[in-house]
């Protein structure tokens, strides 16, 4: 992941978390309003969660093992999924609970006003605010040039880097949590009335538990394992159709080891009658075929066979690739 746009938006936005993160707490300690309180605990979470994401990437340059024979891709995998975890939980349910105890303090007459300190929190929110605003336009900025023509939402479903999916949708959410703050504690700070600060701050817990779950979902579906691109698989299906000695393929399966390695098994149908130096001729230049067209394509394996057509469905050619699916309809 090193000297990718991924690095480059996660190490952004791991700086502007930290700084933003001291700065809340200490406005929280200065005025006491948990609004501070629940984005400062956000911030402390957003940072563990790009550290994750670089230790992820980090593991995941290790070199394949006899007990891990294709290597450790995945790592970058599993760290987002533990990233959605902490998010959910220190974020999210930390901000709900925080709620729950800011509500119950203000109705037993217990609550404290900010006092003369009432500017810090609409200053740090500022502040945080323009930091992550920086953040937000770096990850943009980074994703707009591998997305090509899809939408930021359909980037966020079908890209096999998990990290800038990752960083787009807690910088969003961090965003739209100080808006949270920034509204509950004017509207606090104006009224006098501190219940307002209890819905920010259970909004912005509601906000963290909504974007860890939609991270679980996709990220899960990396873990369990997601094949090509139709877009790459079009690309194998073509390179190997145009491969002397190879008549047609008869089916495929892709699947991501990694986000930049992909695994393709194959039977494809050669010449009838040909010699084993002719097949094996055939599926080295296969291969190399693949490999010039999917650089990703770091595991080949290619079965020989000879076709005929009364071998029934799950034989049948492979001609081209229905939007999302398999190409040997399996």
């Amino acid at each position: 992941m090193a000297g990718d746009g991924g690095t480059k938006a996660v190490v952004a936005a791991l700086l502007a978390n930290a700084g933003i993160a001291i700065t809340k707490f200490v406005a929280f300690f200065l005025t006491g309003i948990s609004s501070m309180l629940a984005e400062a605990i956000h911030s402390v979470a957003d940072t563990g969660n790009q550290g994750l994401l670089l230790l992820g990437g980090k593991k995941s340059r290790r070199e394949a093992t006899e007990e891990h024979p294709f290597g450790y891709g995945r790592e970058r995998y599993i760290y987002a999924f533990v990233v959605s975890i902490v998010l959910f939980s220190v974020g999210g349910l930390f901000a709900i609970y925080e709620a729950y105890h800011k509500f119950h303090e203000i109705r037993s007459g217990h609550h404290e006003d900010a006092g003369r300190w009432w500017w810090v929190p609409l200053l740090v929110l500022g502040i945080a605010i323009v930091l992550e605003s920086l953040s937000f336009r770096t990850a943009i900025t980074e994703t707009s040039k591998v997305k090509g023509q899809v939408s930021f939402a359909q980037f966020v479903r079908r890209a096999k880097k998990p990290e800038l999916p990752v960083i787009l949708l807690e910088d969003l959410a961090a965003l739209l949590g100080l808006v949270f703050a920034l509204l509950a504690v004017s509207l606090s700070l104006l009224t006098d009335n501190y219940y307002f600060d209890a819905a920010g701050t259970v909004m912005i817990g509601l906000l963290l538990v909504v974007v860890a779950v939609v991270l679980a979902i996709e990220t899960k579906s990396l873990l369990l394992g997601e094949s090509a691109t139709p877009e790459a698989q079009q690309r194998i299906v073509s390179a190997l159709a145009a491969t002397p000695g190879v008549v047609r393929v008869i089916h495929m399966k892709t699947l991501h080891l990694g986000p930049e390695e992909l695994l393709v098994a194959a039977k494809i149908a050669v010449v009838e009658g040909s010699t084993a130096e002719q097949v094996a001729g055939a599926i080295d230049a296969a291969e190399r075929s693949i490999r010039a067209a999917e650089p990703a394509a770091t595991s080949i394996y290619l079965e020989p066979d000879i076709y005929r057509a009364d071998r029934g469905p799950a034989e049948r050619p492979v001609r081209s690739v229905p939007p999302g699916g398999d190409p040997g309809g399996h």
